[in-house]
């Protein structure tokens, strides 16, 4: 109206990345063995860090056994290791201290953090406007969710199956990652054995469809 004062403009307060504050968000891509979830974790990495985000990479337990996430095609990135007792928030906000800007984090193999990373993850993104982007399997050689995958599922913003198809020997679609020693499919165990996916590995991971998992059919080539 004539004589009244403009309206003030309204813009969303931006951190130093630019992004909107309080748009952060706990994503999980989830798939089975060979389905590209490393891969897509360093991806994930190149596309923010080339937008000028700074990020760190964590990984736990990865198949080069060291503190990096490697890929079955090659790629490699340096990354911190997660042990039992590291805190995620702690080492944000400690980077944070030392004067670094964190704006994001790519948590690779997360089913193998404990539940309480998890938790660490969400309280990063509601508290601390961090975005978490974590990759890893849903369940174990048993067909049953790891405790982290469980948890994320409750409580990410997002959840992914990444799309790269992985196949059973039979050409179904894989979906059960079956843990094969001395030949035969064992359905008893620990629930994090490290092994690998070639053939003459003691203990190795297939990835089969729920047909062959359930009968422990490896295929002519076993």
């Amino acid at each position: 109206m004539p004589g009244e004062p403009d309206a003030p403009t309204c813009a969303a307060a931006r951190g130093a990345d630019g992004r909107p504050l309080h748009a952060a968000a706990l994503k999980f891509f989830w798939g089975p063995m060979d389905c590209g979830k490393s891969t897509m974790a360093l991806q994930m990495n190149y596309n923010h860090a080339r937008q000028g985000r700074r990020g760190l990479v964590t990984t736990r337990i990865d198949r080069s056994l060291g503190p990096q996430v490697t890929t079955r095609i090659g790629l490699a990135h340096e990354a911190i290791e997660v042990t039992d007792d590291l805190d995620l928030r702690a080492l944000v906000r400690g980077r944070w201290a030392d004067g670094e800007r964190v704006d994001y984090l790519i948590c690779d193999e997360a089913s193998f953090y404990q539940v309480e990373h998890v938790e660490q993850m969400a309280e990063l993104v509601d508290h601390d406007d961090v975005d978490v982007f974590a990759f890893g399997l849903a369940t174990d050689f048993r067909s049953s969710f790891f405790p982290a995958a469980q948890r994320l599922f409750e409580l990410a913003d997002a959840v992914a199956r990444i799309q790269v198809e992985v196949l059973c020997w039979c050409g179904r679609e894989g979906l059960l990652n079956a843990r094969v020693v001395g030949g035969r499919v064992v359905r008893e165990g620990a629930q994090v054995v490290i092994g690998d996916t070639v053939p003459d590995a003691q203990v190795r991971y297939q990835v089969l469809c729920r047909r062959h998992y359930r009968s422990g059919d490896l295929g002519p080539l076993a």
